[in-house]
């Protein structure tokens, strides 16, 4: 039997996470597992996660997820190449995944691979630190020297998911992986976009939901329906207007050389951001100030929302264990086959971390007070520890 292994956010979970599993299992047939290692509380793009971890967890094993593994904040909130790294590194020590399913917005698993290829050579790489010193952005730099290299266009380096999907591509050829890549094209709305076709943009379900709006026609049912009564009973939706004034004070305090482990490219942004925290009164008006072509917004979001977690900038290329979220009946037959064949310790109850040693007990910990820092801005109150109280979702 095969097993397809994704890597999603799950920022929530809608209508197109639902086409991808449908058409994975079509693939590899309709008795394929499914395992999905997902973001924690915080984003690739710099911010709270929507829904709680184990909320967005139940949805997805309502929608056709077997088994959800954590990717914690420090792959998960990070450049496209370490959230890429972190999560395959996941799914390849789990043992038990044959194929890495991802969904691309060119659908060509041949072509994605031919950028790949292009990405890890040396020309590429020569070619990219030119353009970066004239001062391009990384991603136009990226750009120019792909095109460079290969003679002509390269579209597929144009879209969030096909660049995520190379990553996916790099990072197995890195690990020496056996699972076997495979794309499905993305249909609907673009990434980031609030249009609506017939499926929604998770941005235009985000916005929707902190707007108090019904998005639950972009949503499977089962996955409405858990939205539903968390709002209900006040656990949801997280937003960062409810600690605002909580990371500017963790800003403000901090001094200039405080955030240059935060930069990622060295090229001084800090000194830039470190001078707009002295003179913005809100998080939006500081990404105003920082924002320039040179900086993604993404980029800017990581850096104001890691410097207020104390975001760890050093850390393993895989974490030290395989964190559970939650898993239904097939799911835990894979756990059980995970504990014979997994290449790192599964997790199921944090308690047991302290059997893993004291990195793995520090690693947690960490990840504990992201998780606390999190339940900020959330509504209700919440009290801390909950990373220790909260057990996976088993249905």
């Amino acid at each position: 039997m095969s097993t397809a292994g994704i890597i999603a956010e799950y920022n929530p979970f809608h209508l197109g996470h639902q086409y991808q599993i449908a058409a994975l299992r079509r693939m590899l047939g309709e008795d394929c597992a499914v395992v999905a290692v997902m973001s924690g509380n915080f984003v690739q793009r710099g911010d709270f996660a929507l829904l709680p971890k184990h909320l967005r967890a139940e949805m997805a094993l309502r929608c056709g997820v077997d088994l959800v593994l954590e990717l914690p904040t420090v792959y998960a909130m990070a450049t496209a190449e370490t959230f890429a790294r972190g999560g395959t590194a996941i799914l390849h020590a789990a043992g038990v995944v044959t194929h890495l399913c991802f969904g691309s917005e060119c659908g060509d698993l041949a072509q994605l691979q031919t950028a790949a290829d292009c990405l890890d050579s040396e020309d590429y790489h020569a070619a990219l630190r030119r353009w970066l010193e004239k001062g391009l952005s990384f991603a136009a730099a990226r750009q120019r020297a792909a095109e460079q290299v290969m003679g002509g266009p390269v579209r597929c380096l144009e879209s969030p998911n096909n660049n995520l999907g190379i990553e996916y591509l790099r990072a197995l050829r890195r690990l020496g992986s056996r699972m076997e890549p495979m794309t499905v094209r993305r249909l609907g709305a673009a990434h980031d976009s609030g249009e609506a076709s017939e499926t929604a943009s998770a941005s235009l379900i985000r916005r929707q939901v902190l707007a108090g709006e019904d998005a639950a026609v972009w949503m499977p049912p089962a996955a409405a329906e858990a939205l539903r009564r968390a709002e209900q009973a006040g656990l949801c939706p997280a937003s960062l207007s409810r600690c605002e004034r909580a990371v500017l004070a963790v800003l403000r305090r901090m001094d200039e050389e405080d955030f240059r482990p935060y930069d990622g490219g060295g090229e001084g942004l800090y000194h830039r951001f470190y001078q707009a925290v002295g003179e913005a009164s809100s998080v939006a008006e500081l990404l105003e100030r920082c924002k320039t072509r040179r900086y993604a917004m993404s980029r800017l979001r990581r850096m104001v929302m890691s410097a207020y977690l104390g975001l760890e900038t050093r850390f393993p290329a895989m974490p030290p264990y395989l964190r559970v979220l939650g898993a239904t009946e097939r799911g835990r037959g894979l756990l059980r086959r995970m504990k014979k064949e997994a290449a790192l310790p599964v997790l199921t109850k944090a308690a047991g971390v302290r059997k893993l040693g004291a990195a793995a007990e520090a690693f947690l910990r960490r990840e504990s007070r992201y998780t606390d820092l999190y339940t900020l801005a959330c509504p209700g109150t919440v009290p801390p520890g909950t990373e220790f109280t909260t057990d996976p979702v088993m249905l």
